[in-house]
Formats: C-alpha cells, structure tokens, sequence
C-alpha cells in the first residue's frame, strides 16, 4: 500500500475505532438486556429471553428510583433553562456593576469536580441543618445545570442580529411581543440544546440504579438503559430530519407570481 493512500485510510480508520470504542459499551447493554441469568449478577451470557422487559414495572426497586431520577431531571432542567436563559440575555446585552464578577462565578461549577461540588453541597446542608432529600438534590442540579445553559444560549445571542428586534419595535410592538414574536423564536434552537444538555448532565449524575446494583446486576436494569438509550435516538433523529426539512424550505426557491 502506497503512502499516500495509507494517510488517507488512517483518519477514518482511526475515527471507526474510536466510535466503535465508545459505543461498544451501549452494544453490550442492548444484548445482555436479554440475557436470562441465573441469580443476581448479569455479566455472563446464558440464554435469550424477553421477560426483562415484560416484568420491568414489577420491579419496585429499580423503577421507583427511575421515576425520582426523571422527576429530578425535567424539574431541574426546566427550572435552570429558564433561569439560565435570562442569566445569558442580561450577561450579553446590558453593561452592569459586577458583571465580570458574575461571569467568573458562572464558569465555577463547570471547572470544578462534581465530586467536589457534591461534598461541598452536602457539607453546606449539613452545617445549616438542612435535612437532605429531594429538595436539596434539585438545588444541587439546578446549581451546575444553570452555568451550562448561561454557556450555550450566550453562544446563540453573540450571533444574533438586533437589528431584527429594532425592526419589531419599529411596526409598534411593544417589548414584549417583540421578544416572544422575533428574539425567541430565533434563538430557541440555542435554548433547546441547553435544556437537553442539562436534562442529559441531570440524568447522568443521579445513579439510580445504585440501590439495585448493590446485591448484583439485574438485567432490568440494561433493559431500562436500552429503552432509554432508544428514546434519546428517537429525539435525535426527529431533531435531524426536523432541521435537514427546515433547511430545506429555507433553501427553497421563493415562486414568482405570474402577471
């Protein structure tokens, strides 16, 4: 094989591995969802079964704890996406006392371990005599979800074009339908990729399934990641085909009326 199309086989070749390297555990996780074990620990294969998914809501201990996991990503991303997205409007567009202050606190809690941010969080609660539960966990995901939304929709807005919203408040609308008629509509993709990226830091920081794996490696519980796992790819791909048609009609000739 000649250099030259060595060098070009070695960066797809290279990217494969690397994919195939961070989806092969995924891979594992679909199969040994129908695996059929016998006992509690799920790490070898011995034999095909769908009963992992038709008894899965018999299972107390691993869905309740699903069910807490949920409630405390949606509330937590809805919460700091709006907070978060105020947090970046009033960052990018007014000139205020301690705002370069406010930007440094902002990127804290995204250099800093979240290991450490959860034992400083706990050491705070405890010191204040604050009983810990659900409550306390939501603040927690609020807290660091927040910096990441500030991130992402203050990348939308550097981009975007006042002049639009002028326009607006030329054809005398007020502040408020100028921002919900033209300001939200074009950076509500950015909004969008913020709230799923804090759904998805949410989801992944509270293990819930820490209390079945504890006594060993039910499959419900790789049956419950593959579900998951199929329903993030469901919303990825509507996303695609919903930006690839919407890029489509944007691109599409305008028709000429006819005299």
């Amino acid at each position: 094989m000649s250099r030259s199309r060595f060098s070009r086989w070695l960066l797809p070749g290279f990217t494969g591995l690397v994919v195939a390297f961070l989806f092969a555990p995924i891979v594992v996780m679909i199969i040994f969802s129908f695996n059929n074990p016998r006992g509690h620990q799920n790490i070898t294969w011995q034999g095909f079964t769908l009963d992992n998914y038709l008894t899965i809501w018999g299972r107390s201990d691993i869905t309740d704890p699903m069910v807490t996991s949920l409630i405390i990503a949606i509330v937590s991303t809805v919460v700091a996406t709006t907070f978060g997205t105020m947090i970046a409007l009033a960052l990018t567009r007014y000139q205020f006392g301690r705002r370069a202050a406010l930007n440094l606190l902002i990127f804290i809690p995204m250099t800093a371990p979240e290991v450490i941010l959860g034992a400083s969080l706990l050491t705070l609660w405890v010191g204040f005599g604050v009983a810990r539960g659900l409550p306390t966990i939501l603040v927690a995901h609020i807290m660091f979800n927040i910096s990441y939304v500030v991130v992402t929709v203050r990348a939308r807005l550097i981009g975007f074009n006042r002049s639009l919203e002028e326009a607006g408040m030329d054809l005398y609308a007020t502040e408020r339908t100028t921002f919900w008629k033209v300001t939200f509509p074009l950076i509500f993709p950015g909004i969008l990729a913020a709230g799923l990226l804090a759904f998805a830091l949410s989801i992944d920081d509270y293990v819930w399934v820490y209390g079945a794996s504890r006594i060993g490696i039910p499959p419900e519980v790789n049956a419950l990641g593959t579900l998951f796992f199929l329903i993030a790819f469901v919303f990825i791909a509507v996303q695609i085909w919903a930006g690839r048609r919407g890029a489509g009609e944007a691109g599409a000739p305008v028709p000429v009326a006819s005299r």
